[in-house]
């Protein structure tokens, strides 16, 4: 399977819920200072369910990939569930091989999206 498959490519040329939200309860921003890839993302969060979420990103075209796969995936979730989630899930969705020195890359916008759930007031840890 090439790293660059069609649904990287598509989700990196037309990335799901790019943007920014003018009303959100959660937002963060993380960057990978190995390569220099960015993200921010901000969540709209209501009664423990993720009703939008959006991002921007500055990367490569497996970070801004990933951060799009995972916005489409969230919405609608519980944050309990999402916040369970492994990297061996996200990478699972992704659904692609990636060397070792890539895996960041793919994981960015998903360590970033779970790291702005920590901080939501209403799920007990």
């Amino acid at each position: 399977m090439n790293m660059y498959q069609e649904n990287i490519l598509e989700h990196s040329r037309n990335p799901s819920n790019y943007g920014v939200l003018d009303k959100f309860t959660h937002s963060v921003f993380d960057s990978n200072p190995l390569c220099g890839d960015e993200v921010s993302i901000q969540l709209l969060v209501d009664s423990g369910i993720i009703k939008k979420v959006a991002f921007s990103s500055v990367g490569c075209v497996i970070s801004r990939a990933g951060s799009s796969i995972i916005t489409e995936f969230v919405i609608g979730k519980s944050v309990d569930d999402i916040k369970k989630m492994s990297k061996e899930d996200m990478l699972g969705i992704l659904n692609v091989e990636l060397s070792a020195s890539r895996i960041k890359c793919a994981l960015l916008g998903f360590v970033a999206l779970k790291k702005s759930l920590w901080g939501v007031s209403d799920v007990a840890d």
